[in-house]
């Protein structure tokens, strides 16, 4: 029996997936079919590829040998397969996740002509591990990842760095004593002013805490606003004070809306990336989408 293109395919979709029955439901098969091409492709190599769980199909190690093979042939194959015999009307959009933020206030401007030039895109929105994970699951064509990706089969492509800088309304900024803001009095002097954060783990203003004071912030936030443009509205407001990339308030600084408090010679930094599954950059609209985005970048911070 001669392996055929079409095993390998549901091969690489039950590992991605870790489920018979969704891989079943993606590739729009009966369960009993992909559980049929899974057995002869284990019968033809006489190894085992998935341990049946209660949670799904548990790859061994012999799946993991094949995998590293076979995905990227198989998906490019069916790139050109989709291409020419798919249809582009009929074709899927790509799916683009990341953070809200950054999606709408420069990736969208990004890929405005590639829209208009027939490129169809569907966007979400969250943090990055779940990202990550849908994008390994298949919902996902590609993400914007605030944080290095390191599951295995995704490929992480370097974006560009977003600059975090401490802000506060102008009015506010009167009352700071900003000369006294060093590294050893710099968080007793913040201590009185209420914190805006992202989140009640203060993931971005411990950063910069940590890069610029050498410590942790141990004050609780007194406002919690889950998406940093809320936080950058309530900075202007002069409800407190809070952490920021510069990206996101540039025009607010240029009209002097809010000011920055303190211009430390390394400013903390974090870096985005481009994530999409190991061999899918053989895509032609993936690879389009991929290059704008790389280029546009360049201008972003």
């Amino acid at each position: 029996m001669a392996v055929q293109l079409s095993w390998l395919r549901t091969f690489v979709t039950v590992y991605r997936l870790g489920s018979f029955t969704k891989a079943a439901q993606r590739l729009e098969l009966s369960q009993p079919t992909v559980t049929h091409q899974i057995r002869n492709l284990e019968r033809e190599l006489g190894k085992s590829l998935f341990e049946r769980i209660p949670q799904g199909a548990l790859p061994t190690p012999a799946a993991e040998t094949l995998l590293r093979e076979v995905q990227g042939p198989v998906d490019a194959l069916g790139t050109v397969v989709e291409r020419h015999f798919g249809g582009a009307p009929d074709g899927h959009p790509l799916y683009v996740g990341g953070p809200v933020e950054l999606i709408t206030s420069r990736v969208l401007p990004a890929v405005s002509d590639l829209v208009a030039d027939g490129l169809r895109l569907t966007f979400g929105f969250g943090l990055a591990d779940d990202l990550l994970g849908r994008l390994i699951s298949g919902d996902f064509d590609l993400v914007l990842s605030t944080v290095r990706p390191r599951l295995r089969g995704i490929t992480a492509t370097t974006l560009v760095d977003e600059e975090f800088a401490l802000l506060a309304s102008p009015e506010l900024a009167k009352d700071i004593p900003t000369d006294r803001l060093t590294e050893k009095d710099g968080p007793s002097v913040l201590a009185k002013y209420p914190l805006i954060a992202y989140a009640e783990s203060l993931p971005i203003i411990r950063r910069y805490w940590l890069t610029v004071f050498g410590l942790r912030p141990t004050a609780a936030p007194s406002l919690v606003v889950p998406d940093l443009r809320g936080a950058l509205a309530a900075v202007k407001s002069s409800a407190g004070i809070s952490v920021l990339p510069t990206y996101l308030a540039a025009e607010e600084l240029v009209r002097g809306e809010v000011v920055k408090l303190l211009d430390p010679e390394l400013p903390p930094i974090n870096t985005f990336y481009l994530a999409t599954r190991d061999g899918d950059l053989g895509r032609s609209d993936l690879s389009l989408l991929h290059g704008q985005l790389l280029m546009k970048a360049r201008l972003w911070m």
